[in-house]
Order: structure tokens, then C-alpha cells, then sequence
């Protein structure tokens, strides 16, 4: 099963990522550089594999540049505290 395929394992696949780019001393700031970037590949180069996913593509594609950063920072806090490493 792919990650993408259940949204609540997406989420955690995410907050692990995140802990370990944390704990390697990434910056917020290129945390959240990173989760703009996979946002963008997502939405452009995969096919949504549940309704949250369909939900966020959208958003994405109807949201300016600013709006697609506010996205991605939004999908890091809500990951930020559910990793189980």
C-alpha cells in the first residue's frame, strides 16, 4: 500500500519526515520551502487516491502562489505534533 493511498498514513509518513528534518536541524523555513514543493509536484503530477487528497489538489489549483505557501505551511503544522518515530 502507498503512502498516498490512506490519508491518515499520508499525514503520518509527513510528521515522521518532518520530525527527522527537525531533529537534523532543518529550518522551518526550508521545511516549509520543501512541503510547497511537494505540494506542487502532488497536485501536478499524481492522481488524487482519496477525497482528502481530491479536496487539497483543488484548493491547490484554484489558490494563487501565496495562497499554495499558506497551504503547504498549513499542512506542516497540522503534521507537526503527530509523527511516531
Amino acid at each position: 500500500m502507498s503512502v498516498l493511498d490512506n490519508f491518515d498514513t499520508w499525514k503520518d509518513f509527513l510528521a515522521n519526515r518532518l520530525q527527522q528534518a527537525q531533529s537534523e536541524g532543518m529550518s522551518q523555513q526550508t521545511i516549509n520551502n520543501m512541503a510547497y514543493e511537494v505540494g506542487d509536484y502532488l497536485a501536478k503530477s499524481t492522481d488524487a487516491k482519496n477525497n482528502e487528497e481530491a479536496v487539497l489538489r483543488e484548493l491547490w489549483n484554484a489558490a494563487s502562489n501565496d495562497e499554495r505557501h499558506a497551504l503547504a505551511n498549513a499542512m506542516v503544522k497540522l503534521v507537526q505534533n503527530q509523527g511516531t518515530q
